[in-house]
């Protein structure tokens, strides 16, 4: 385990991500568990945490310029994106034409979730190796981790790294999650950190 103030806590961890194996590293909503977006490394995370292989799992980026070419992005998901990133809000896109990706991705569903997240370590991360396939440190159906203590009592055994940043102190409130169609309709698919009457004020009212 490593603080996220020690100068080789990033290179460890970029390291350890290219080479395949996950990573446990820190958000601003829980702990979560990180790989590229590979089928190998995304089928490992998947065991680790014991849940079915369809539900799908989001890209944590630095910015939304890094998934342009593999998702329809309309206006008001670039509105939402303005507003609420870096922050809790997971944007579910649909694909491009043409794009496949690894079904652990979509969830069999051809769309994407996509966020920004508000700490520096998965940015970074995302900034050196691209986007980054993160999902909540835990096994599945159990509680989220909000310190690297219970990251490491629930799947420690499967991590090459843990980048520690102390506890979240957003105090383990996941991201809300926002489907956006092609035509910019918007679905609320999970409450969560930000609130739907912040969603609504932006002008965008999720059905």
């Amino acid at each position: 385990m490593l603080a996220a103030s020690d100068p080789e806590a990033l290179p460890t961890a970029a390291a350890a991500l290219a080479a395949g194996r996950i990573v446990g590293l820190p958000t601003e909503t829980v702990y979560g568990l990180a790989v590229l977006p590979l089928a190998e490394p995304l089928a490992a995370v998947i065991a680790a945490k014991r849940r079915p292989p369809d539900k799908g799992i989001a890209l944590l980026l630095d910015g939304i310029d890094q998934v342009s070419g593999l998702v329809v992005v309309p206006a008001v998901a670039r509105e939402l994106a303005s507003r609420f990133w870096p922050g809790p809000l997971t944007l579910v896109l649909p694909l491009r034409e043409g794009v496949a990706l690894p079904d652990s991705l979509t969830g069999a569903t051809g769309c994407l979730g996509v966020r920004v997240p508000d700490h520096p370590v998965p940015r970074a991360l995302a900034r050196r190796l691209g986007p980054l396939a993160v999902t909540s440190a835990n096994v599945s159906g159990r509680p989220e981790a909000t310190t690297a203590g219970e990251l490491l009592a629930s799947v420690g055994a499967s991590l090459a790294v843990v980048i520690d940043a102390g506890p979240i102190a957003g105090g383990g409130i996941a991201s809300s999650v926002v489907s956006v169609g092609r035509d910019g309709s918007l679905t609320l698919l999970r409450s969560g950190a930000v609130d739907i009457a912040a969603l609504r004020s932006s002008g965008a009212e999720p059905s």
